[in-house]
């Protein structure tokens, strides 16, 4: 059904690899769409809790194609001007290119192995988790390209690592390591290289086992949108949030299968 990448649901992870190993997985207009299309793919389908992107061969993704950068510098700047349509009914704020995997309402988690670099750099910032391997190597380019912080990695990379460490990342566009990456903040997790599928997919199988799937999309569109909002609106909009939670079965279930000393059964997304 795709062409450059790869979709598999095994319940309860969805899995999209980005599927251009031989110019290690470099971003194309297709697999924008593509990607684009299997995320809603996967929001829609019950049996998939959470979400995993990685690419195929040797790294994640080096930054965009070398013919794609080419008719952007012929073009002006245009073939990249059209931004796909709005996510759901998102604000405004994550409505991006890349962004709008932040009003995803399940777990995005990046798989990374290799390179990830350009615009694969704020791709891999603006899913919710990164998992990382030793051989990980982050690094953004744009300066040396004669480019800016792109597609929102002047807001998203500063949330992770600070403004000055930032800044740094992005004046020198120096690499930075699985270990370095995880030191910094900007992955969660660093695992060996053969265990870097495996995690992702015991970590979403977690959450599946254990979680409300409607208090974690909660708790998402929390987090994010809150970035946004004083403190004293975003805690009155917890209390809110919290009230609304109290009158849903899933709250008679968390305490009931913890009190009855049991596994949850949380109704799925979309079931």
């Amino acid at each position: 059904m795709y062409d450059d990448i790869l979709y598999e649901v095994d319940d309860p992870v969805a899995t999209i690899t980005l599927h251009r190993p031989e110019a290690l997985n470099a971003w194309t207009n297709r697999m924008d769409g593509e990607i684009r299309d299997a995320v809603e793919r996967a929001v829609a389908d019950p049996a998939v809790v959470g979400i995993v992107i990685t690419g195929a061969g040797r790294g994640f993704c080096a930054g965009a194609d070398m013919n794609m950068l080419t008719e952007i510098v012929e073009s002006g700047g245009e073939a990249l001007a059209d931004e796909p349509p709005a996510w759901g009914e998102s604000t405004g704020e994550f409505d991006g290119r890349l962004t709008y995997l932040m009003a995803v309402d399940k777990p995005v988690i990046a798989a990374v192995h290799g390179p990830v670099a350009g615009m694969g750099f704020p791709f891999a910032l603006a899913c919710d988790l990164r998992v990382v391997t030793p051989d990980a190597l982050f690094l953004t380019a744009f300066a040396q390209r004669g480019l800016i912080a792109e597609w929102g990695l002047g807001w998203l990379l500063p949330q992770l690592v600070g403004p000055s460490v930032a800044l740094d990342l992005l004046f020198s566009s120096r690499r930075i390591g699985g270990e370095e990456a995880l030191r910094i903040g900007l992955a969660n997790h660093l695992v060996p290289s053969d265990e870097l599928m495996p995690f992702c997919r015991r970590y979403l199988e977690q959450l599946a086992a254990t979680c409300s799937p409607t208090s974690i999309a909660v708790m998402k569109r929390q987090v994010y949108q809150h970035y946004h909002r004083g403190l004293g609106e975003a805690e009155r909009e917890s209390q809110r949030l919290m009230l609304e939670s109290f009158g849903r079965p899933d709250f008679g279930e968390g305490v009931g299968s913890y009190l009855e000393k049991r596994p949850p059964d949380f109704r799925r997304l979309g079931a």
